[in-house]
């Protein structure tokens, strides 16, 4: 899409320069024919390149009168794109790593007076996907790092950030806990998996064993795994049994929950009610306020931590806590 509005002015000017003079390919001496201007929005602010292009004069070389470009220009941008590998770096982290949506990362760019669209938000994350998959799936990374143990156990899992969007598949070793392959797809069809797990077997080569696969269970990956990797052991993941075995606890826990939270309905009234008190008895209860709320939106993480058991624990703690301060007090009045 055409720009509608006049781009700002850079706030900053810089030239670039090849480090080389001489032909990579006949070594011969090259000529600087042109430069070009490119215009570039990094993390620290927008700069305007002037990029000094050279050519090899010698008509008998394979790279005759081809642009031989800056060698720094290739480790800020990619080619054809107005945004450094900075800004794409720090999309990816939090599209990924922070796991914010898009509408998210594009007020926070902006916010760092970084000019930018959310529709080229959204390109930016598919180049940043792009790279990163190239980066995995590169053979001679993937034998260096996983060389040594010769056998991967794989795992692999979807992460849907926003829903109706597409999903991330990582395919990772949990022997080495490498991530092998990072690939979003608009779907979680078996025909769409199959692929991902060629695509990771043909990177480890002949000389890695893959011992089994871990997944969530779910139907597609199950046939996905049976075609791609025929006679390879398929094991559910132990997080998703604990949560189904202990699903008919977890419910029993939840409504457990629910009832304690009954029962505690009403802090916000007296949390008001001690903000119009100046006596010193205000603050203590207020922190007591607080303490009570804080239990409450503990939503801990079940199977492991058991929510209403944890805020049962706590409130006991609060209340035996409230006895104390009480018997504390009548004692000092009987004397």
């Amino acid at each position: 899409m055409a720009r509608l509005n006049k781009r700002d002015p850079a706030d900053r000017r810089e030239v670039l320069r090849c480090t080389t003079t001489h032909c990579p390919v006949c070594h011969g001496p090259t000529w600087m024919t042109h430069h070009n201007a490119r215009h570039l929005i990094l993390l620290t602010g927008s700069v305007q390149y002037t990029i000094k292009v050279r050519q090899c004069q010698n008509a008998a070389c394979s790279a005759y009168k081809k642009p031989l470009r800056p060698e720094a220009e290739g480790a800020l941008a990619l080619p054809h794109n107005e945004y450094g590998l900075d800004v794409l770096a720090l999309i990816g982290a939090l599209r990924y790593g922070q796991h914010r949506t898009v509408p998210e990362i594009h007020a926070m760019l902006l916010e760092r007076r970084i000019e930018i669209s959310e529709r080229t938000v959204t390109l930016l994350v598919h180049r940043y996907e792009e790279l990163l998959a190239l980066r995995l799936m590169d053979a001679t990374h993937l034998r260096s790092k996983l060389g040594r143990q010769g056998q991967v156990i794989l795992a692999i899992d979807g992460l849907q950030p926003d829903v109706g969007h597409e999903v991330l598949w990582v395919l990772r070793d949990v022997l080495s806990g490498e991530v092998l392959l990072a690939r979003a797809l608009l779907g979680s069809g078996e025909d769409q998996l199959v692929p991902l797990f060629q695509e990771v077997v043909q990177a480890l080569g002949n000389t890695m064993a893959i011992l089994g696969v871990i997944s969530d269970g779910q139907r597609s990956i199950r046939n996905a795994v049976q075609r791609a990797l025929p006679g390879v052991p398929h094991q559910l993941c132990q997080f998703h049994f604990l949560r189904e075995a202990a699903r008919p606890i977890s419910e029993e826990d939840r409504h457990v929950k629910v009832q304690l939270k009954k029962n505690l309905r009403g802090i916000r009234k007296i949390e008001r009610r001690l903000e119009a008190r100046p006596d010193r008895h205000a603050g203590v209860l207020t922190a007591y306020c607080l303490a009570v709320r804080s239990a409450l939106t503990d939503d801990g993480r079940p199977p492991l931590v058991a929510s209403g058991l944890r805020l049962k624990e706590r409130i006991s703690a609060i209340e035996a806590s409230l006895e104390h301060v009480l018997e504390t007090q009548k004692g000092d009045l009987e004397r």
